[in-house]
């Protein structure tokens, strides 16, 4: 958090190191949470200042994966108007975002099959004009390496373990979605195309973007990207 960091290092120093950890998590993979002193004011005042309303703000431009309150909700006299402000502080933001012209411009470099398949999907979605994309992940890493990219298309995190499937819940841009284990790549890709017609409510002629493992149930071994058309 931002409070240890201020222990840590001079305070003049927070800003930059804030924008750096979280372009450095960001190009990891890493989920990245912002929080300490967000909304501070809101602990006794009904309205946040200025300054707090940017701070947020620029904690969600920066591409934060959440972002987090503490004590404004914990023990403050405000802490449902904290959460409602910060909800809508973000979702303003999100949506002033270009995200396609941020993904065309980034400088991310590739360094493995993973980075090259990752930033493919992305890319092939955004082309096409995929309505979302579905990863089928054993461990979150798939769906994170995808979401990491801030791709502007929604993500379906298909896993089989109950423990990724809820810290999925904190990856940007995944709705994660809890499945049993599949045969056959073919069979994967069928459910896969059922679920992202449920969580998406897709229409006949949307694009689908599926990237995953061939099946043989290892770890990190991404390394199929498949366009499918709902029919």
């Amino acid at each position: 958090t931002r409070g240890d960091l201020g222990v840590e290092i001079p305070g003049m120093e927070v800003p930059a190191v804030q924008k750096y950890l979280i372009s450095k998590c960001r190009m990891l993979g890493k989920r990245v949470i912002t929080a300490t002193e967000m909304l501070e004011s809101m602990i006794h005042n009904p309205r946040p200042t200025r300054a707090e309303l940017s701070d947020v703000a620029n904690a969600v431009y920066d591409g934060s994966s959440a972002i987090m309150l503490s004590g404004e909700s914990a023990a403050g006299k405000y802490p449902v108007d904290a959460v409602r402000n910060m909800a809508e502080i973000a979702e303003y933001t999100e949506s002033q975002i270009k995200y396609t012209k941020r993904f065309r411009t980034s400088d991310f470099e590739t360094r493995s099959i993973q980075d090259a398949i990752s930033h493919a999907t992305c890319a092939m979605a955004v082309d096409v004009q995929a309505k979302c994309i579905v990863a089928s992940t054993l461990s979150g890493t798939t769906a994170r390496m995808v979401s990491r990219f801030r791709c502007p298309v929604d993500i379906i995190g298909m896993t089989t373990s109950e423990k990724v499937w809820r810290k999925l819940n904190l990856s940007w841009g995944v709705t994660p979605v809890l499945c049993e284990e599949f045969s056959s790549m073919e069979v994967m890709f069928y459910h896969a195309m059922k679920k992202a017609k449920e969580v998406f409510s897709l229409q006949s002629g949307d694009a689908v973007v599926l990237t995953g493992g061939l099946i043989n149930g290892k770890v990190g071994n991404t390394n199929v990207i498949k366009v499918e058309t709902v029919k």
